[in-house]
């Protein structure tokens, strides 16, 4: 399930979202805080061959001589790799360039992709690359330090200084001050779940949306009264995940400010101390376990939330046994709403705003980055090298190739007024028009997760329905949490790292299972402390604070 959320929504890894940057000394140090780093002195003059001479952002890229490049290509199953895709044939009239995409089954990608890196046969561009995957390709010098050639990129420059980026990419700097990923970048935080309830229900029982947890709990509670005989919530997105009730954990851990399910992270920055600390031991991570064992002591929530299937959590929604589960605008439109009002008379669901907690109205931090793209180091031994790296920047970061790449052509596959698009009729997209003979996605080759992430609030809220653009205007203007500051640990202490992450975050795990089941009473809270201490928690931590410390004092 974790790869099919990813490719829905563009989610991020669990240390992309943590381990992000925020101290303004990096910003006066060459190539640090600024998302313009060095290159400049580089001497590239013989790697010019289809290059444009005057490239700025905003202008469209058109190489001077037709070039092609070969480009992995992340075959997600919905919509399969074909040739003769529009949006093929469309890049290289606008562009000059043609794509040679060599396919990888989705389920297979970052094996094959690890492969190919090892053996120096990977092609020169590695898109759908989430951080920190590049971290184990660059002592090797397989992939390209492409912050040494971003002063080749002007929209990508761009947008890092408009939308103020430089701390989440200083998130993804290695120790030697590079990064080594071309991340998506988001001008706003998008949210995508939330919980999804039983308006009807609710309001025969005379009862308001929540706004709070506290809230949550009340109304769960009176769904009970009413219905002694079932859960008001069961929930899904357990299986296939390391955590149980993933999405759950990630929203109720925001409201709590706190990193749990899937982004959760063993290391967390304790901005208040100033110091890296163990997630699973915080006081925050120990509240969100208790409301997840009251709900489930007071028969709110089903206990087979944890272990069973998303369609059996889903039947049980179809079929009255619950009345609430988690959502994202996707499912909620597509799933359950479609079914509900198929199968139940009168059956009205909504996906609220997530809850507030003790955070207040707040977003987790450093989220504005997505997955992007590693360039092979190979490629700088072309001389077509610059007129790559315009290309990428065209088609990644500029407006004109970010739309072309979700939309398509104009008035071709959409149509356009000001901020407002419309698929062409006889087009669907993720199922908005069940019977149109074609589908933006499978047909034509556009809103690819290979190409489609990152981008202005208004070109990623121009496919937003009514419910997600309710939910997303309650969302955006939410705080986002302080992005954290950057930590890389050198390759000897990322080995060592690595030996202590797994057994941790097993213990992390199985001990949330057991805690929020009763399985485990929570007055043994300090027993499971001292258990992660004995699997090395404080030593990981250290590890994590001397890096802090050695990239502060050496940038600055």
């Amino acid at each position: 399930m974790r790869n099919a959320r990813r490719n829905n929504t563009g989610g991020l890894s669990r240390r992309q979202v943590l381990a992000a940057a925020g101290f303004a000394g990096l910003a006066s140090v060459t190539g640090c805080g600024s998302g313009d780093d060095g290159g400049g002195g580089k001497d590239l003059s013989k790697k010019q061959n289809g290059a444009m001479k005057e490239y700025r952002a905003g202008q469209q890229f058109k190489a001077s001589k037709p070039l092609d490049f070969d480009l992995l290509h992340n075959d997600n199953p919905v919509y399969p790799l074909k040739r003769d895709w529009l949006f093929w044939k469309e890049l290289t009239r606008r562009t000059g360039v043609t794509l040679k995409p060599i396919g990888v089954p989705l389920s297979d990608y970052e094996k094959k992709r690890s492969v190919m890196i090892g053996a120096g046969d990977a092609p020169f561009l590695i898109p759908k690359t989430y951080h920190p995957s590049e971290v184990a390709f660059v002592a090797s010098g397989a992939i390209l330090p492409v912050s040494d050639y971003v002063h080749l990129m002007p929209n990508f420059r761009a947008k890092v200084r408009q939308w103020k980026l430089e701390p989440e990419l200083d998130s993804i700097r290695q120790s030697d001050g590079k990064f080594y990923l071309l991340p998506g970048l988001h001008e706003r935080v998008r949210s995508n779940y939330s919980l999804a309830l039983r308006t009807d229900v609710l309001e025969r029982l005379g009862l308001a949306l929540p706004t709070t947890w506290d809230e949550v709990h009340q109304v769960f509670r009176a769904i009970k009264e009413e219905y002694p005989d079932r859960y008001p919530f069961t929930d899904r997105w357990s299986t296939n995940t390391p955590f149980p009730v993933g999405a759950l954990m990630s929203y109720l851990g925001q409201s709590f400010g706190v990193r749990a399910g899937w982004t959760y992270d063993n290391i967390s920055f304790d901005s208040q101390a100033e110091k890296f600390v163990f997630t699973g031991a915080t006081d925050g991570f120990h509240h969100v376990v208790e409301f997840l064992h009251k709900l489930v002591a007071e028969k709110l929530m089903d206990p087979e939330s944890f272990t069973q299937t998303d369609d059996e959590a889903v039947q049980k929604l179809l079929g009255e046994k619950a009345f609430a589960i988690s959502a994202n605008p996707q499912e909620l439109v597509q799933n359950y709403r479609f079914n509900l009002e198929k199968q139940v008379e009168g059956a009205k669901i909504e996906m609220i705003p997530v809850p507030l907690g003790p955070a207040g109205p707040v977003v987790l931090g450093g989220a504005r980055l997505e997955n992007g793209v590693m360039i092979s180091s190979r490629a700088l031994e072309s001389d077509s090298f610059v007129a790559l790296m315009q290309f990428v920047d065209w088609l990644y970061y500029s407006d004109e190739g970010q739309r072309f790449a979700k939309w398509g052509v104009e008035d071709v596959t959409y149509t356009r007024s000001g901020s407002r698009y419309a698929l062409k009729p006889g087009i669907s997209l993720m199922g908005s028009d069940p019977d149109a003979p074609k589908d933006l996605q499978k047909d034509y080759g556009f809103f690819n997760g290979v190409f489609t992430y990152g981008g202005s609030w208004e070109l990623v809220s121009s496919s937003f329905g009514p419910d997600e653009k309710r939910f997303q205007d309650a969302m955006v203007v939410r705080e986002q949490l302080p992005v954290a500051p950057a930590h890389p640990l050198q390759s000897v202490e990322q080995e060592q790292a690595s030996l202590w992450e797994t057994p941790l975050r097993d213990h992390v795990t199985q001990n949330t299972l057991k805690f929020a089941l009763g399985k485990r009473p929570l007055s043994e809270w300090g027993a499971y402390v001292s258990e992660l201490k004995a699997k090395n928690m404080q030593q990981l931590v250290d590890l994590h604070n001397k890096a802090y410390e050695r990239f502060r004092k050496e940038n600055g």
